[in-house]
């Protein structure tokens, strides 16, 4: 089942996502370092911003991956495969 944030993350664009993510990744330094420094008052809020960036990583590499050649698919998987015998 597909959450809320994802179905969200769908219908931005790509300069959007990006934009997103550099926020959420300042946001998140900024969260790390406060609770070094004095504690948070809800510290699983990091574990929450970590899986929002992935959720944007995740969305920008499916679009990366939706944009390539047939070519450029080919190969890609041809690499997969041969990673996958070692």
């Amino acid at each position: 089942m597909a959450t809320k944030k994802f179905l969200e993350l769908q219908e931005f664009s790509d300069a959007d996502l990006q934009s997103e993510l550099r926020d959420t990744e300042a946001q998140y330094q900024k969260l790390k370092f406060d609770h070094a420094i004095k504690g948070l008052d809800n510290p699983l809020v990091l574990r929450e911003v970590r899986r929002d960036i992935a959720r944007l990583r995740t969305e920008i590499r499916r679009r990366e991956i939706a944009s390539l050649s047939q070519e450029q698919v080919a190969n890609r998987s041809k690499i997969r495969a041969r990673r996958r015998r070692k």
